[in-house]
């Protein structure tokens, strides 16, 4: 994820917290993949969102699965 290689270039622990505490909210997905948020930009999208700070992570659930679409810092204009 090129978030991470960012963040790991000026701070390797912090791109390890960011990790840990992404694969850890996103993993909640598995149990419940309606508990992100509708995106305010595209409310009538089938996407929603989970935000990891700075980050959202955009994803949508087809059948049993959790496909995440896109990720983006929160200072992007966000395109689906």
């Amino acid at each position: 994820m090129d978030a991470l290689r960012y963040i790991k270039a000026d701070k390797p622990s912090a791109a390890k917290n960011f990790r840990v505490k992404a694969e850890r909210i996103l993993s909640r997905l598995e149990d419940y993949p309606d508990s992100g948020s509708l995106i305010p930009e595209f409310p009538d999208s089938e996407f929603q969102q989970v935000i990891v700070k700075p980050y959202r992570f955009f994803y949508r659930v087809e059948k049993n699965v959790v496909w995440v679409v896109g990720v983006w810092h929160d200072a992007q204009l966000a395109r689906i």
